[in-house]
C-alpha cells in the first residue's frame, strides 16, 4: 500500500524517458473520477480503515460523499465486530444507506451501533440479531428513515417499542419483514407504507415439538395503514402456518384495495386454496386497479378467468410458475392476442408444461410445442431481459426456423435465461452426431480420460477445445445473446436431494429422452458467453467426459457462481478430471454448489478448488459420496476467503462431527463469519440441520 504515495521508480539508472512513463502510469496519476470509480469496488471497512491511511490524496478521496453515502456490509465476511464499530465511529454521520443484510456473525450489541448513523434514510438489518428493545433503541435515533428491512423472531413484542421508535416507523415507506414467528411485526406502526415485502419462514412446530398457532398475538392492523400501498409481495416457505398467517395479512387488503396498487405478487410452494377474502381481494383488484407486476398461487389461476378481467398498464413482470396455463390462454389472456408488450422485462413460465402448446385435453407433456405460440410471444415481448421456461418438456417440431432456440435468438436483450435440457436438443438427430446410446451404456466406466487443455480433438469454434458445430441450434442461440449474465440448463425431471421448498429426500425421475442428445459439445457452447456470471447445469445424462466444462473455465472469466448437479450417468462420476481442469481457471468464482451422487471429494478435487482464490462459499451434496477430512482442512487453510462450507455426504455421523469441530476450532477465530455444516445426507436429523442453515441463510440455495 505504501507504494501509492511513492515514486514507482527507485532505480537511479532508469532513463529519464522511462521514468516519465512510469510517473505517468502511477495509480495516483489518474483523475479523481477514475480513482473514485476504482475505490467504489473496495469494501467499505477496508476503504476507510486501511486504504484511507495510505496517503493524503487517498485519505481525502476515501471520504468522498459518493463512497460514504452508501455502505454495503453484506457478504463482507471480513467485517469483524471491531471493524464495524470503528467504521461507524469514523463515517457514521455521513452514511445515508446501510446494508447489513445477512451479517449473522455480528452480535446485537454491535448492530446497535447503527443508531449512531443518524442520517440514515435506508437500512437493511435482515439476518441480524436484534431484540425488540434493541430495535426500538436503533429506530428511535433514525428520524430520517424511509426504508427498513428486519427479521421478526420468536420473542418479538411490539409493546416494547418506544414512542420515538413508532414515530420513525410511521414515516417508513418501504418495509421488508422476514417472519420467523406468527406476528404482524412492525407493520401496524408503518402508516405510510408504499412498498411491503413479506417473507414467511415460520415453522409448523418448535424444536421441542410444540405445534404453533397462526393466531397473531402482537398488534392490530387496519385498512387505512395500507391506503398508500403500491407494492405487495409475499414469499412463503412450506408449511400450513405460513399460509394461515399470510391470509391474515391479505384479509386486511380484501375490504378496501389500495387505489395506487400496481404490483401484487405472492409466491407459494405447493397448493394454496382460495378463501372468501382472497376472492374478494382479486375481484376488487380486477375492478379498481391497473397492475404492472403480477404473481399468484397456481390454484388461484388454474381454471379461472381472472386474467381476462385484470387490467395491466405497462407490465414489467409476470410470473405464472407451475400454473396450468395453456398456449391459448397465454396468447389471449396474457398477451391479449399478441398486443405490444415491449415494457415486459421479466416472464416466469417455469413448470407451465402446456404454455407453448395449443389447447388440447389429449396432449401429453412430451409432445411438440406450437412454434406459432412461441413466435407470438417473442414478437410481443421483444424487450424481455429475464425468461424462465424450466421444469417442463418443450420439444421443438421439425422444420426450418421452428426450433425454440431459433425463436428465442430474436430476444437480443436477454440477460438471464432458464431452459429445460430437452429444449436445446436438435429436433432431429444431426448427421455429425452418432446416435445416442442407451442410458445404461452412455458413459465409460471409471473417471474417464483426463481432458488435456489445449489439445484439439475435433473441429471447433473454440481453439483447443472440443466444441459444438455451428449447425447446433443451441450454439446459434448463445451466439445471438452474447451479454447473457445468468444461464440455467436444468433437466425437466430434475429434483434436488436438498431443495429449498420441498421435502428433503425424494425418488428422482429419469431424464427426458431428448436430453440424451445434449452432451459435452452443447456445454462447450456456453464458452461463448464472455459476460456470464451465474451458471447452473443439472441433469445432463449424456455428459461423457465433461470437456465442455473446460471451455467454460477458459472463456467465461467473469463466472462468479457455479452450480452443477447430476451430470452424466447416475452412479458414476465421469467428469472429475475435467472439473479439476476447469476450476484452475475460475479466478473470480465465489460460489460453488456441487450435487452429485457417489462424488469423491478427495485431495485432487480440493487441490484444484484451491486455485479458485476468490471462493467464499462451498456446498457439496452427494448421496453415498465420500470426503477426505485432511484434504478439506488443507483446502480451508489455503483458501483464506472461504467462510461457508456445507458438506453433505455418505460419511458417518462421527466422521462429520469430528471434521466440523476441527474446521471451527482451526479457523473460527480468524474468520468471524465462518459457517460450517458437515452432516450425513441420509441421516434422520437432517431436518433440524436444514432449519439452521436456512434461518441464517448465508448461502443462496
Amino acid at each position: 500500500m505504501a507504494s501509492f504515495g511513492e515514486d514507482m521508480s527507485k532505480d537511479g539508472d532508469t532513463p529519464p524517458a522511462a521514468a516519465a512513463v512510469a510517473d505517468g502510469a502511477h495509480l495516483l496519476g489518474f483523475s479523481d473520477e477514475i480513482l473514485l470509480h476504482i475505490l467504489s469496488h473496495i469494501p467499505s471497512t477496508d476503504l476507510v480503515l486501511n486504504v484511507r491511511r495510505t496517503c493524503r490524496k487517498l485519505a481525502a478521496l476515501c471520504l468522498d460523499k459518493s463512497l460514504t453515502h452508501t455502505v454495503l456490509l453484506q457478504k463482507d465476511y471480513e467485517a469483524s465486530e471491531d471493524k464495524v464499530k470503528q467504521l461507524v465511529r469514523e463515517i457514521g454521520r455521513e452514511v445515508q444507506q446501510l446494508s447489513m443484510a445477512g451479517c449473522y456473525w455480528l452480535s446485537g450489541a454491535t448492530v446497535e451501533h447503527v443508531a449512531r448513523c443518524r442520517g440514515l434514510v435506508k437500512v437493511n438489518l435482515a439476518g441480524c440479531h436484534l431484540t425488540s428493545l434493541r430495535l426500538s433503541k436503533v429506530l428511535s435515533a433514525l428520524q430520517h428513515l424511509r426504508s427498513l428491512a428486519i427479521d421478526v423472531s420468536p420473542g418479538f413484542d411490539a409493546s416494547q417499542l418506544s414512542s420515538e421508535c413508532k414515530a420513525t416507523l410511521s414515516r417508513v415507506r418501504e418495509l421488508k419483514q422476514t417472519l420467523y414467528t406468527p406476528s404482524y411485526g412492525v407493520v401496524p406502526c408503518c402508516t405510510s407504507l408504499e412498498k411491503l415485502l413479506l417473507y414467511f419462514e415460520i415453522l409448523d412446530r418448535t424444536r421441542e415439538g410444540a405445534v404453533l398457532s397462526g393466531q397473531l398475538m402482537v398488534g392490530q392492523s387496519n385498512v387505512p395503514h395500507y391506503q398508500h400501498l403500491r407494492v405487495f409481495y409475499a414469499r412463503l416457505a412450506p408449511g400450513y402456518i405460513n399460509q394461515e398467517v399470510v391470509r391474515l395479512y391479505l384479509a386486511v387488503l380484501s375490504d378496501r384495495t389500495p387505489e395506487n396498487l400496481h404490483a401484487f405478487l405472492i409466491s407459494v410452494p405447493g397448493s394454496f386454496a382460495e378463501s372468501g377474502a382472497t376472492k374478494n381481494l382479486l375481484e376488487s383488484m380486477a375492478r379498481n386497479v391497473a397492475l404492472d407486476a403480477l404473481q399468484l398461487p397456481k390454484s388461484w389461476l388454474n381454471g379461472s378467468a381472472l386474467l381476462q378481467h385484470m387490467t395491466f398498464r405497462r407490465p414489467f413482470y409476470f410470473s405464472f410458475s407451475r400454473c396450468a396455463l395453456s398456449g391459448g390462454h397465454l396468447i389471449q389472456r396474457v398477451l391479449n392476442g399478441g398486443r405490444d408488450l415491449r415494457s415486459l422485462a421479466s416472464l416466469n413460465l417455469s413448470g407451465c408444461v402446456h404454455c407453448l402448446a395449443p389447447d388440447s385435453l389429449l396432449r401429453k407433456a412430451e409432445d411438440d410445442i406450437d412454434s406459432g405460440i412461441l413466435e407470438t410471444l417473442v414478437a410481443a415481448c421483444c424487450n424481455l431481459r429475464h425468461l424462465n421456461l424450466s421444469a417442463a418438456h418443450h420439444h421443438s417440431p421439425e422444420g426450418p426456423g421452428r426450433h425454440l432456440c431459433q425463436l428465442l435468438a430474436r430476444l437480443r436483450h436477454l440477460r438471464s435465461l432458464s431452459l429445460p435440457v430437452c429444449a436445446v436438443a436438435d429436433s432431429a438427430p444431426r448427421a455429425d452426431r452418432a446416435p445416442a446410446q442407451p442410458a445404461m451404456h452412455a458413459v465409460p466406466r471409471g473417471f474417464g480420460k483426463k481432458v488435456r487443455v489445449g489439445v484439439q480433438t475435433c473441429p471447433s469454434p473454440f481453439p483447443g477445445q472440443a466444441g459444438p458445430q455451428p449447425a447446433s441450434v443451441f450454439w446459434s442461440l448463445l451466439k445471438s445473446v452474447p451479454f447473457l449474465d445468468r444461464l440455467e440448463l436444468i433437466g425437466s425431471n430434475f429434483s434436488s436431494a436438498m431443495p429449498r421448498n420441498e421435502p428433503a429426500i425424494r425418488n428422482s425421475l429419469p431424464p427426458c429422452s431428448r436430453a440424451q442428445s445434449v452432451g459435452d459439445s452443447e456445454v462447450a457452447a456456453i464458452g461463448q458467453l464472455a459476460f456470464l456470471r451465474h451458471l447452473t447445469l443439472a441433469q445432463l445424462p449424456s455428459i461423457l467426459t465433461g470437456s465442455g466444462l473446460v471451455s467454460i473455465g477458459l472463456q467465461c472469466q467473469q463466472l462468479q457462481s457455479l452450480s452443477l448437479a447430476n451430470l452424466g450417468m447416475m452412479g458414476k462420476v465421469v467428469y472429475t478430471s475435467a472439473l479439476s481442469d476447469m476450476l484452475q481457471h475460475c479466478k473470480r468464482l465465489k460460489d460453488l454448489r456441487l450435487e452429485q451422487p457417489y462424488f469423491s471429494a478427495n485431495a485432487q478435487f480440493f487441490q484444484a478448488l484451491s486455485q479458485c482464490s476468490a471462493l467464499q462459499r462451498l456446498c457439496l451434496v452427494s448421496r453415498s459420496g465420500t470426503l477426505q477430512p485432511e484434504a478439506v482442512l488443507a483446502f480451508m487453510a489455503r483458501c483464506l476467503h472461504v467462510v461457508v462450507c456445507h458438506l453433505f455426504t455418505g460419511e458417518s455421523l462421527s466422521t462429520c462431527r469430528s471434521l466440523q469441530q476441527s474446521l471451527l476450532r482451526s479457523f473460527q477465530a480468524e474468520r468471524p463469519a465462518l459457517n460450517v455444516v458437515v452432516f450425513p445426507l441420509l441421516h434422520e436429523g437432517l431436518t433440524d440441520v436444514r432449519v439452521y442453515i436456512w434461518s441464517s441463510d448465508p448461502f443462496f440455495w
